[in-house]
């Protein structure tokens, strides 16, 4: 699982795999060691109507529409994203979407990625 965050807005990036674990069994997690703390991330599903993010205790929590958790293994959408409103008017951007295998030379292990529907367009 992968994030990405910049200012009001987080962006979750699932392999096949963890996206199975996470349609079967309700939720996926992972942490990132520091010298000072550990920082926990993760993905939940949840009765609700669109994404929710929460930051608590130096974890960030992505809950995910159970309805659309249920089915995402067995389809072709690559996402769900979501505009929450914050208390002080500005938005969070949220966005939850399958990992694809990248198109250009990277040093990063692509063997657990779905195919990139744009390789071999040039």
């Amino acid at each position: 699982m992968k994030i990405r965050i910049k200012e009001n807005s987080v962006r979750f990036r699932l392999t096949p795999t963890e996206v199975k674990k996470f349609c079967t069994e309700g939720s996926i997690k992972e942490s990132t060691q520091f010298s000072s703390t550990t920082f926990n991330y993760g993905v939940k599903q949840k009765q609700i109507n669109n994404l929710q993010v929460d930051f608590n205790g130096n974890t960030i929590t992505l809950y995910v529409p159970e309805s659309f958790a249920k089915e995402w293994y067995d389809n072709d959408v690559v996402g769900i994203d979501h505009r929450e409103l914050l208390a002080d008017g500005s938005t969070f951007f949220l966005l939850l979407e399958k990992d694809f295998a990248c198109l250009d030379n990277t040093h990063e292990d692509q063997t657990d990625k779905y195919p990139n529907p744009k390789a071999g367009q040039c």
